[in-house]
């Protein structure tokens, strides 16, 4: 088949294809603003993922280390509640017939009472005295001659009072045996 084809219809062919070609270009560059619009999209999105994650981590150590301390707070606590329900019953039940306890004395004058004679060696050693320090009677030692001195108080319940442990040897009155 021959076709004729003359200037009105090449000139509207080539003014189509410029028009095509315009249309073209005119898509190729908003595809490409449409495509670097993506992109800075997702860098962005994924910025903010990368920054939530990393958040959700500080949170999840924050929160352990929160839970650990809130576990030993609970468990300090059950502790205390234990010791105060003891002491509470102690208490309750009066001194008992031969309990002790210890003075601490510094230089003559109470320093701190103890439970037991342990209790105290083992917190003289926070003021100074050696741990493996020997402690021996004082004797006739004027108390406020001593730096630390230890005296053990007994309960005596027909006086309803404490009294020493260790009472000094009477003295004969008037030389009398």
């Amino acid at each position: 088949m021959i076709r004729i084809v003359s200037t009105p219809r090449l000139e509207h062919l080539e003014s189509a294809a410029t028009a095509a070609r315009e249309y073209a270009r005119q898509t190729t560059a908003d595809a490409n603003e449409a495509f670097g619009e993506h992109v800075r999209e997702l860098y962005a999105t994924t910025d903010r993922a990368e920054r939530a994650e990393a958040t959700t981590s500080e949170v999840g150590a924050i929160l352990k280390r929160a839970m650990e301390e809130l576990a030993a707070a609970q468990q300090e606590l059950l502790l205390k509640d234990i010791e105060i329900r003891r002491l509470r019953e102690e208490l309750e039940s009066g001194p008992v017939e031969g309990q002790t306890l210890t003075v601490l004395l510094h230089y003559g004058e109470p320093h701190t009472i103890y439970r037991s004679c342990e209790d105290a060696y083992a917190d003289t050693a926070t003021h100074g005295v050696p741990a493996d320090a020997v402690w021996v009677p004082v004797g006739e030692q004027v108390a406020s001659e001593c730096e630390w001195r230890l005296l053990a108080f007994t309960y005596d319940a027909a006086s309803n009072g404490f009294r020493r442990a260790f009472m000094p040897a009477p003295e004969p009155v008037g030389g009398a045996a």
